[in-house]
């Protein structure tokens, strides 16, 4: 066998080892309203009379595997998926979704952002797409979806559940303990979502059930510490960015550690002060 012969199937077999591995677990809010976790973006999955309907679908490799967990809560195929936002994690299996009959629904935002990536003719795309607001009836329920501009990205949905009163708010919340990802290459700005943030809050109330993108199912009293450190960080960057004009500068300062947060791999704290820079001296 050649050497790369050898690595091909390495790859391969570390890439069917990493999905298989993946363990899922399901969270019953309701008679009607389950959290999927697994890898990737938090599931909401909505179940009645009329069918199933599920927000987000993680990646593309996970796809048989969500069917599986979705199935065993109701048979048969999603009518809907709603995609929060553009990203790989929460868009991953719309093809699959959609070649198995679901219709996908997303903002005007992600359409352009997955026709860029996947072409005009590609399952992967919303086949409903909205501008401000989007109202789905099904199951008995009123989901009302919302977009907030220029918060995580410039498409991002927030779904709430009217008569369950739970919401899902997508990437806008990191429920980590830490600082959120703000993807400003994608028209994602710190202070459109504070705006964001701010706007759910009045919003909700205190029985509400908020379920995140990332992390576990959390409540108005977290989402609200979850603003004041997000507006903690964004106090330091500015004093820091008034200090030294250089992204490199504010870099040395590291203003960030003062608030001692947890931080991942994917996104440590050179990266997050690096994106809130950017973001902030846009303004």
């Amino acid at each position: 066998m050649t050497k790369i012969v050898k690595v091909a199937v390495m790859v391969a077999f570390c890439w069917c080892c990493s999905a298989i591995a993946v363990e899922f677990r399901t969270h019953k809010l309701t008679e009607h309203v389950y959290v999927l976790f697994g890898q990737g973006g938090n599931i909401a999955i909505h179940v009645g009379d009329d069918g199933t309907y599920i927000i987000d679908d993680q990646f593309a490799r996970l796809s048989t595997q969500i069917k599986k967990h979705i199935s065993a809560l109701k048979p048969g195929v999603p009518e809907f998926v709603i995609n929060t936002h553009f990203h790989g994690d929460h868009t991953g299996g719309n093809e699959a979704f959609s070649l198995a009959g679901s219709h996908v629904i997303a903002h005007d935002n992600v359409h352009k952002r997955l026709v860029k990536k996947h072409g005009t003719a590609s399952a992967y795309l919303p086949r409903v797409s909205f501008d401000q607001t989007l109202t789905l009836n099904f199951n008995n329920e009123q989901a009302h979806i919302a977009h907030f501009a220029h918060a995580h990205t410039d498409g991002d949905a927030v779904v709430t559940f009217t008569k369950a009163n739970i919401v899902h708010m997508g990437d806008l919340y990191f429920n980590l303990g830490g600082l959120p990802f703000v993807d400003v290459d994608s028209g994602g700005s710190v202070d459109g979502l504070l705006r964001a943030l701010r706007d759910i809050k009045a919003a909700i109330n205190d029985k509400t059930v908020l379920i995140p993108g990332h992390g576990e199912v959390s409540n108005k009293g977290e989402l609200v510490q979850y603003i004041v450190r997000i507006d903690k960080a964004r106090t330091l960057m500015l004093k820091a960015m008034a200090q030294g004009a250089t992204q490199q500068e504010v870099l040395r300062l590291d203003p960030l550690a003062e608030l001692n947060l947890p931080y991942t791999n994917w996104l440590p704290r050179e990266r997050v002060t690096q994106l809130f820079y950017r973001s902030l001296a846009k303004k």
